[in-house]
This record gives C-alpha cells, sequence and structure tokens, in this order.
C-alpha cells in the first residue's frame, strides 16, 4: 500500500480516537483492515506522540503530550512493560548492585526482584522503595532529594551527591521517549540531569523502554547516550523503529 494511503488511514485513526474509538478491534472495523495492520498504525502513531498506546488500544493526546501521573502511566503498556521488566530481570546475577530509576517500567522490574536474594538496589524511585521494603534480604539505598509527585521520584542536588559516592554493577533507566541520534527525554532538565549521573555510576547501562517511546522526542530535557548501553523495548516495536538504534556501534537491543 502506498505510504500517502497509509498516513490516510493513519489520520482516520486519530480522527476515531479522538471521537473516543479506542479499542484496536473497533478501530480495524471501522477502516476495514485487520488488526495487526491497526495496531502497526497505532504504534507508529504513539512513535510520534500523537497518541497513547493502551492496552487493547489508544488514547487522544494533543501534539503538546502532557506528563501524566504515576496512576495514569501505570496502565499504559502495561503488559509491554512488564515484558520487558522480566527480560530484564533476566539481566541481574546475584550479588549485583543495581539503580533503579524513577519509572513503572523499573517498579515492575523491582516486584520481579522480591525473592532474588542478595542484592543491593539504589534508587530514587520510592514506589521501588515501597515494593522492596518487604524483602529482609534486599539491601536498600534511597536518594534523598525533592520528590517529583507526578512521577514520585526524588531529584535534584541532593539525589547527585548522593550518587556521586555510590556505584552498582547495573543500571535501568526509564524515559518519556528515545531518540537514537539524541539519546532520552525527559520533562525536567532535573530528571535528565539524574539519569546522566546514574549512567556514570554504574558498569552497565539498561534503557527501559516500551515501543511507543520510540523516536518519540516530545519533551524538552534530554540525557546523552554516549557510552555503550542496551535498549530493552517490547515485541511492537516494528523494525523501522529499531532499525535507527541498531544501527549505533555503542547499542545492543534486546525485544522482550
Amino acid at each position: 500500500m502506498s505510504s500517502s494511503k497509509t498516513r490516510e488511514r493513519q489520520q482516520r485513526i486519530l480522527d476515531l480516537v479522538h471521537k473516543d474509538v479506542v479499542d484496536v478491534d473497533e478501530l480495524s472495523r471501522h477502516l476495514g483492515v485487520s488488526v495487526s495492520t491497526a495496531r502497526r498504525d497505532l504504534n507508529k502513531l504513539a512513535a510520534e506522540g500523537r497518541l497513547l498506546r493502551t492496552y487493547g488500544g489508544a488514547a487522544f493526546v494533543s501534539h503538546e503530550r502532557k506528563e501524566h501521573t504515576l496512576n495514569e502511566r501505570m496502565h499504559i503498556q502495561r503488559p509491554q512493560k512488564e515484558a520487558i521488566a522480566a527480560l530484564a530481570a533476566q539481566q541481574i546475577e546475584d550479588g549485583d548492585t543495581l539503580i533503579l530509576d524513577a519509572g513503572t517500567t523499573t517498579a515492575a522490574l523491582a516486584r520481579l526482584l522480591i525473592g532474588r536474594g542478595d542484592l543491593h538496589v539504589i534508587t530514587n524511585n520510592i514506589e521501588v522503595l515501597t515494593i522492596l521494603a518487604k524483602d529482609p534480604d534486599i539491601r536498600l539505598t534511597m536518594l534523598g532529594g525533592e520528590v517529583r509527585k507526578l512521577s514520585m521520584g526524588a531529584v535534584g542536588p541532593l539525589a547527585e551527591l548522593a550518587l556521586g559516592r555510590l556505584s552498582a554493577d547495573k543500571v535501568f533507566l526509564g524515559a518519556d521517549g528515545i531518540v537514537a541520534s539524541r539519546g532520552l527525554c525527559e520533562a525536567s532538565q532535573d530528571q535528565a540531569y539524574l539519569k546522566e549521573k546514574m549512567m556514570e555510576q554504574g558498569d552497565a547501562v539498561f534503557v527501559l523502554a516500551d515501543s511507543s517511546k520510540l523516536n518519540f522526542a516530545g519533551q524538552q530535557a534530554w540525557t546523552p547516550l554516549s557510552r555503550p548501553w542496551t535498549l530493552i523495548t517490547d515485541a511492537d516495536a516494528s523494525p523501522e523503529q529499531l532499525a535507527a538504534f541498531r544501527e549505533l556501534e555503542n547499542v545492543s537491543v534486546l525485544v522482550a
């Protein structure tokens, strides 16, 4: 099918989602296409920041994509985030010291660490702290600082100062968006800079980003990714989305 027809169909999807037709099966019936085609279009539009992928469908956003609360994020791309977390957990070995960033995907990873035994987790993520406090065998270090209530993560000079006195075997980062040529995008400079400091303190860096965040550049603060790192994303990511990352020599790509 021609690219013009594809874009026309995707514009129809945006119109339908704006009218609260948000289920992928219903969208495919309206468009007269297969569910897999509708899903690919949704993933493409989500990567462009024109809508949000949700479980089984999509939600409308304006071009000025607002930052969602932690509770809202928990329900967006939830199965994909859980699959990413499961693959991330496979990268962790007994005795590892980990840095877990703020975000719902890193919180999903934390849930999978309960019962894993000898681990040290350093985090600015209040949800991670709540989850892992239940496990007596996991050592926890909380980074202090100013709490961003939207993400329930600590940021700022105090968090950066504490982080500078610590080191880790593996760092697991989240992001609002990720662009191969630019790095991670975030809503604030404090978030972006803290992620940079986290990477400096870890031997290995993993970025946990579902397919809707790939090639999304809708926030104004950036964290460059100049050192070797691993992208862990989900199976909804298209070959086109992944191509730019696979072309980079310093990036490994894992698909859950």
